[in-house]
């Protein structure tokens, strides 16, 4: 990599600037927006990185695949193995000076920098191993996770070290660095914030959903606007799932506040601040976590206790977890997170079965004035090919009595993972989903397009919406389905990537939905959406996600006896189609 001292200096000049301006006058939101524009321009002035260099003769593009923990782990930049030779450097500066140098040589560090079209550096015959069973087969980054696809898992047969980003090298720069980096106790995060330009442009909220008009689209449901999407903060332990000799342990705490808290809400879990106030900006925890990893069974099983992100989907609610800055409607319209415990067991390098009983979706366990809070079980299971380049993800993600409740929806899921070569790969997930015994939107005694009468839920309390749409039936975290009795929904969704250079790729994204009974929108109709997006890293620490997507619907018009018209979801009931075109950045510290 070339950096000419000019650049160089410059880069540190503007860093220096932006610490002491940020610890004396900027509130988050605009350290957020300075950091990550200034850091676009210094990164990419002194990392070029974004081209790679010409591949020399006889040597084939082929990327070196970086270990990166399971779906529901922040992914980033390699590792930095455990080591005294990288610990308390800087002991005698200030914390802040040491978090400023960090943030300063991380910017200037690729985020790929070993891509295999060079030749590998040699290990050594007695190096030691990282890893068991297949390789990892991504990149990570540029792309979100290095793994095949599974949930509610650290990954058994690796090391699971998480990336050093300047906070925690910080504190291994200062005095105690050691006894940190010995503890594998971790402290990280991000900022990401977004803005998005769309053919929506109604405000306020729909008196149907009580959402936005950019509704159904997710997150960004506000047209036209900048959004703080998420800050969030880990503070967590992974297991050393490599080594077979003893049991290990972890867990993790995070706290996450923007506007996508209104993704993740578990009913009973601070949950006011959606369900009644519908504040369009909130706190939450989505992850609060022990692990307990035993190697003597199989090829080892490893226990997760307390709240986790659902196991099924490509997709996650933490930002860097995902190929795309928008969200799919397969993935915003299923189950966010349960409470409970779940076991995962390697079989061998190709099987992996998973077990779990939980509370249900999207409600803690003390909830209990719930319908759907009830046991739930889940049971999943992994197949890797022996050549490394193909998975099937799949099974029962939730199911119990299926009666109406805050989010009690069945969920029957499988995802279908291909690698084609270096450069291509593509990810197909499907699900069906159900709840019985629903109340509906319409279909009361008497119900008219003037006067609509739903049929209520006597066991729910109060909840969202209008009388006129059934305002006393009690909050779902989907809608209030059209009509009375079973709703259900499917979708299909595939996401093809293809890696433009070692920190850089393009994905595609096209999917159906049909929202049969309106649950999940409070729309009786099909959709499709087609997106196109590209993943940037200009440094270790910074990504930028551009896209645009075109969202239709295909419903009918409203009837006497049911007044929504179901061919309008867009821009408050308005409109059948809507094109958005957005952008985010993500800055780890």
């Amino acid at each position: 990599m070339d950096i000419t001292d000019g650049a160089n200096m410059k880069q540190h000049q503007n860093m220096k600037m932006i610490v002491r301006l940020t610890r004396t006058k900027f509130r988050p939101m605009a350290f957020s927006l300075v950091v990550g524009c200034i850091s676009l321009v210094s990164a990419a002035k002194a990392s070029p990185t974004n081209t790679p260099p010409t591949a020399p003769t006889g040597y084939q593009w082929q990327l070196v695949p970086v270990a990166s923990a399971a779906t529901n782990v922040a992914p980033a930049a390699p590792a930095t193995p455990p080591g005294p030779g990288v610990t308390g450097r800087h002991a005698h500066e200030s914390f802040w000076k040491r978090f400023e140098d960090a943030n300063l040589e991380a910017l200037g560090t690729p985020a790929c920098p070993n891509p295999s079209y060079m030749p590998a550096p040699p290990t050594g015959t007695n190096a030691p191993s990282t890893r068991r069973g297949n390789p990892a087969p991504f990149d990570a980054p540029p792309y979100p996770n290095g793994e095949w696809q599974i949930g509610g898992t650290e990954t058994i047969g690796d090391q699971n070290l998480t990336p050093d980003y300047p906070l925690m090298q910080a504190i291994y720069d200062g005095p105690n660095g050691q006894a940190w980096r010995d503890s594998r106790i971790k402290i990280y995060g991000w900022e990401d914030f977004s803005g998005n330009i769309s053919t929506s442009h109604a405000t306020g909220v729909n008196p149907l959903n009580g959402q936005a008009a950019n509704f159904p689209v997710g997150y960004d449901q506000r047209p036209n606007d900048v959004e703080q999407n998420q800050i969030v903060l880990y503070v967590e332990r992974t297991p050393d799932e490599n080594q077979v000799d003893h049991a290990d342990w972890g867990f993790r705490m995070s706290a996450l506040y923007g506007l996508d808290y209104r993704y993740m809400i578990s009913r009973g879990w601070d949950s006011d601040q959606l369900l009644k106030k519908n504040d369009f900006t909130g706190f939450d925890s989505p992850m609060m976590y022990a692990d307990l990893y035993i190697p003597q069974v199989a090829d080892g099983l490893n226990l997760t206790l307390g709240r986790i992100i659902s196991e099924a989907d490509i997709e996650a609610q933490l930002a860097p977890n995902n190929l795309m800055s928008s969200h799919s409607l397969l993935y915003t319209y299923d189950p966010y997170c349960q409470w409970g415990l779940f076991g995962t067991l390697k079989l061998n390098k190709n099987w992996i079965v998973q077990a779990g009983i939980s509370a249900g979706n999207d409600v803690t366990p003390w909830e209990v004035q719930d319908p759907g809070c009830q046991p739930t079980g889940s049971v999943m299971f992994q197949y890797q090919s022996d050549n490394n380049k193909f998975s099937f993800y799949g099974g029962a993600n939730a199911f119990n009595n299926a009666t109406w409740g805050f989010n009690n929806i069945q969920q029957y899921v499988g995802t279908l993972t291909y690698k084609f070569n270096e450069r291509w790969w593509t990810s197909h997930e499907t699900w069906y989903m159900y709840q019985e015994n629903c109340p509906g939107q319409t279909g009361g005694p008497g119900s008219t397009a003037a006067n609509p009468v739903p049929v209520g839920a006597s066991d729910e309390p109060v909840g969202q919406g209008t009388p006129a749409y059934g305002g006393y039936q009690g909050y779902t975290d989907g809608q209030i389905p059209v009509h009375p009795g079973y709703a259900d929904e499917w979708a299909t969704l595939n996401y093809t990537m293809y890696r433009l250079g070692p920190n850089i790729f393009l994905t595609f994204r096209n999917e159906l939905f049909d929202d049969n009974d309106g649950n999940r929108t409070g729309y009786a109709t099909l959709y499709s959406e087609h997106s196109i997006g590209l993943t940037w890293w200009p440094s270790s620490l910074i990504t930028v996600r551009p896209e645009i997507r075109y969202d239709r619907a295909y419903g009918t018009h409203g009837t006497a006896i049911d007044p929504v018209d179901e061919a309008k979801p867009f821009d408050n009931g308005s409109r059948r189609q809507q094109v958005v075109a957005s952008i985010d950045i993500i800055y780890h510290f």
